[in-house]
């Protein structure tokens, strides 16, 4: 039960809702794992802004903090899809198998992903601990965002006529993943804008540099 943001917030971030309780012990690890990334994106964020006048900007500030808020959402999401198998999980799945946009959606969530749920409960769980951690440490954030977009187009038209549920919520989400896309938000206090100044990661014809440079 919400009480109010400040309040929740706190419980949060001392590993006290109820769906790091639902977790059990596991919750500390995760606990720790987000504290390591807060941690080490205000690091990142703080020897940036020490190390290139360019990155103290508004703009970039205003990237930083927009990207770390997502890369928070994406956390918490992928806690209520603990302890795998989750019934949480289950249950959204199922939602998305009565009230997906189309009949073909419908079909493939009926009669592939919910056959395969705990299989799919393992890969969301991975999808989303995986962005979080690349939006808050600002890696790769150009590739993940694209991710992003699309992890949440597949939500927007599976739960489209789901009535409890506000389809514009997805929208935002896919816009605010695209801005991170187009402003190449790593490099604004990331460690995408470190990696490229301080190593050759970015640079040259090869392929690891080619898939960089895409990626950041």
């Amino acid at each position: 039960m919400h009480v109010n943001p400040f309040y929740d917030a706190g419980l949060f971030l001392i590993g006290d809702t109820d769906t790091y309780l639902g977790i059990g012990p596991w919750r500390y690890l995760l606990l720790a794992i987000f504290w390591v990334l807060a941690v080490a994106s205000v690091a990142i964020a703080y020897r940036s802004w020490q190390a290139d006048p360019a990155q103290r900007k508004l703009v970039h500030f205003g990237d930083w903090l927009a990207r770390v808020a997502i890369g928070v959402m994406w956390f918490e999401g992928c806690l209520w899809k603990l302890p795998i198998p989750s019934g949480g999980f289950k249950y959204w799945l199922e939602q998305e198998g009565k009230y997906a946009a189309f009949g073909f959606y419908r079909d493939l969530v009926t009669s592939v992903l919910l056959p395969s749920w705990t299989i799919i409960d393992v890969i969301a769980f991975l999808a989303e601990i995986t962005m979080a951690s690349a939006l808050m440490l600002g890696f790769g954030v150009r590739a993940f965002a694209i991710i992003g977009m699309v992890y949440t187009a597949q939500l927007y038209f599976g739960l489209y006529q789901d009535p409890t549920e506000w389809p514009w919520e997805y929208i935002f989400i896919i816009v605010i993943n695209w801005l991170f896309y187009i402003h190449c938000a790593g490099r604004s206090l990331g460690l995408d804008s470190l990696l490229r100044r301080k190593t050759k990661l970015a640079d040259g014809d090869g392929l690891i540099a080619r898939l960089y440079r895409f990626a950041s």
